[in-house]
């Protein structure tokens, strides 16, 4: 999977020579592999990866035809081998990282090439944003991945289990599965701790009575999943019935909202304006969503800030929360592309009613 042409005809319309690649998302999407040491050069004719003898042969593979494999090594190094292809090629109007380099990065790389470089801002996150039909059979399949997990993993939570003994069941099942590994460090919390959007799994036992909290990803061709179910532990009181079904209604309603095409803020007040009304607005604190694919967090972002259009083929996470300081939380997350006339969730674990696990 590479994007070279993309970048080319980007590259054209910007009227950039060419652009350097150091961010390894973003050297896996133009070239399909990412390089932790060295360099993707696209041009608007050609394209080059300078690599190493540890990668050489998986950039063969993953370039195929589509750039040219130059190695570098001690007697070579690959700042040399960038500028002999720069001056080879008489590429003077090069464009770097501008968002992804340290300050001191993208100084030392003027230095050392002894010109001054162009920001590419946001060049590569705009071409990343929308994804091809390869792309989004990736995510698919990660998802599919996650969703199976899950379902191997409810029968075994019970009470006297630590988030910490849930969260490695969820890792060992992605894994086993056909993960490549996690889209980031799972999120499992109980009890009081679900009132955590972000909380670490840690030592607290999973107690009757208690709402659990499961936020994972798994990864396939690099791309991530995304998922979040909350479930309750043999049981749950009406209230918590009652703050599921208000966070379910506003995850549907920015469903039903969510299209390409208008910014992302559209998309959260449809869903904010259900827990509002249902007298929880103080206690949904994040944003609707935020979009994925190679990075668990991609431009541009379905919040109250969201100005940004939402572009077509986007990929968005769905996940509205509740989340009540010292109490509890509850958190549905779905994933779903963006299409103009709506959306197409592609998740598809269960969450039409509050899932009570543990029971005799």
């Amino acid at each position: 999977m590479n994007h070279i042409s993309q970048i080319q005809r980007k590259l054209a319309s910007l009227n950039y020579d060419a652009v350097l690649l150091t961010d390894e998302k973003n050297q896996r999407y133009a070239a399909g592999f990412p390089f932790t040491d060295g360099f993707v050069l696209v041009s608007r004719e050609k394209a080059w990866l300078i690599t190493d003898s540890r990668y050489i042969e998986a950039a063969e593979t993953a370039a195929g035809s589509c750039a040219k494999i130059l190695l570098y090594d001690n007697s070579r190094p690959k700042m040399r081998v960038l500028r002999e292809i720069l001056k080879a090629e008489g590429l003077e109007n090069l464009a770097a990282e501008d968002r992804t380099l340290s300050h001191a990065e993208y100084l030392g790389l003027e230095r050392l090439l002894g010109f001054a470089l162009k920001p590419v801002g946001t060049m590569m996150a705009d071409l990343r944003a929308s994804k091809d039909e390869e792309e989004l059979r990736s995510m698919v399949a990660a998802q599919r991945i996650s969703e199976k997990a899950l379902e191997e993993t409810l029968p075994f939570i019970r009470p006297g289990m630590t988030e910490k003994e849930v969260a490695a069941e969820l890792v060992y099942r992605m894994l086993r599965n056909g993960s490549e590994g996690n889209s980031f460090d799972p999120i499992v919390v109980t009890g009081r701790n679900t009132s955590k959007p972000h909380g670490v799994p840690g030592d607290t036992v999973l107690q009757p009575g208690d709402f659990v909290t499961m936020d994972f990803g798994s990864l396939k061709d690099g791309y991530c999943s995304d998922m979040t179910r909350t479930v309750a532990v043999c049981s749950a009181t009406d209230e918590m019935k009652q703050v599921y079904d208000t966070v379910l209604r506003a995850q549907l309603a920015g469903i039903a909202a969510a299209r390409s095409g208008i910014p992302g803020r559209d998309i959260d007040a449809a869903a904010r304006k259900v827990i509002t009304d249902a007298g929880f607005g103080p206690y949904f604190g994040h944003g609707f969503g935020h979009c994925l694919g190679l990075d668990i967090h991609e431009p541009p972002m379905a919040n109250p800030r969201g100005e940004a259009i939402m572009p077509g083929n986007a990929v968005s996470s769905a996940e509205p929360g509740i989340y009540i300081p010292g109490r509890f939380g509850v958190r549905i997350e779905d994933v779903m592309i963006l299409r103009p006339d709506g959306c197409e969730v592609i998740t598809k674990a269960p969450k039409s009613e509050l899932l009570i696990v543990g029971k005799d």
